[in-house]
């Protein structure tokens, strides 16, 4: 089945959700919250090929001759 994410605004409303899951219509699953540690490391090990310093280094010099006509 397709999952959807609902918010729900009213109280009675999570009682009538609690009745069809009751009747086995519909589940309940808890979303993860993802921590800033957890999303930081999942951004770091994206970034696994990322330039060395010398490289880094390089490109700097490079933009900063342009800038400033050497």
């Amino acid at each position: 089945m397709e999952p959807i994410r609902v918010e729900i605004l009213n109280p009675k409303a999570l009682q009538l959700l609690q009745n069809l899951a009751d009747l086995n219509l519909i589940s309940f699953k808890k979303e993860k919250q993802n921590s800033f540690a957890d999303i930081l490391k999942t951004l770091r090990s994206k970034s696994s090929s990322a330039s060395s310093l010398e490289d880094i280094t390089k490109e700097v010099e490079e933009v900063r001759s342009k800038r400033h006509g050497k």
